[in-house]
């Protein structure tokens, strides 16, 4: 596998930790601090990518429904080690992805065949 699909991969792994430990309510310090090592864990070291779930989820999140859902992933990608360097220009993009996808209308369910 190359690196960019390591990359890939991983990245996946860290938003599916992210989006899973994010629960509806604020977690508490033990449960809170078992998030944070368990997606610090999975990203081995990789800010980076961190930066980039933080981001994305920021950018793109903050127009959602799940607005509130999208801010707790972020945090804690951020308490886990997120470059914050780099969170800025993952939360353009990921504002492009929400502009691009609410750009898309609505044509309703297909019709039954």
């Amino acid at each position: 596998m190359t690196s960019s699909g390591k990359d890939r991969l991983l990245y996946v792994r860290i938003v599916g930790v992210a989006a899973r430990r994010a629960p509806a309510r604020r977690p508490g310090g033990k449960e809170s601090a078992a998030a944070i090592t368990e997606l610090a864990e999975v990203a081995g070291g990789r800010a980076d990518l961190l930066a980039k779930c933080a981001g994305l989820a920021l950018g793109y999140g903050e127009c959602q429904p799940e607005t509130a859902h999208y801010q707790r992933m972020a945090e804690l990608c951020i308490a886990a080690g997120a470059d914050q360097t780099l969170i800025q220009r993952w939360i353009d993009v990921g504002r492009q992805r929400a502009a691009t996808v609410a750009a898309i209308p609505y044509t309703g369910l297909p019709p039954d065949e």
